[in-house]
């Protein structure tokens, strides 16, 4: 069975754009880190410290920091400081969302286009 062109192309842009985001996916696509990324999504002030976020998902604090430094390198979440104090909060300015928008967005477009051309015609010899 063979796939129209624009199908292959259509299909392998996205690939390329779902590259560019596996650091969000991976980041995001862990249990704990989603949890830790939950809280601060649900805090009801801008911004919690390490040590509040362990009390809210009952990981250890160096689990906590180990797990929002790996947020931090996908840009989901930011940090600030008072003092010596570090608050980190959702990175609510970060492209990496309207990225990920579009990737959604086009992922949406393509697999319709494919339904449209009967993608995948099964009964097609071989």
């Amino acid at each position: 069975m063979e796939a129209c062109r624009e199908c292959v192309e259509a299909r392998t842009a996205l690939a390329e754009e779902f590259r560019r985001l596996r650091p969000l996916f991976v980041a995001l696509g862990d249990e704990n880190r989603q949890r830790v990324f939950l809280a601060l999504l649900e805090a009801d002030q801008v911004g919690l410290r390490a040590e509040e976020l362990a009390k809210c998902t009952n990981l250890s604090r160096p689990a906590v920091s180990r797990h929002l430094r790996a947020l931090r390198t996908a840009g989901a979440v930011e940090l600030y400081r008072d003092g010596t104090r570090t608050y980190y909060y959702p990175n609510a300015s970060a492209s990496c969302w309207t990225e990920l928008r579009k990737l959604s967005g086009h992922i949406c477009a393509v697999t319709e286009a494919a339904a449209a051309e009967g993608y995948p015609n099964t009964e097609e010899e071989l």
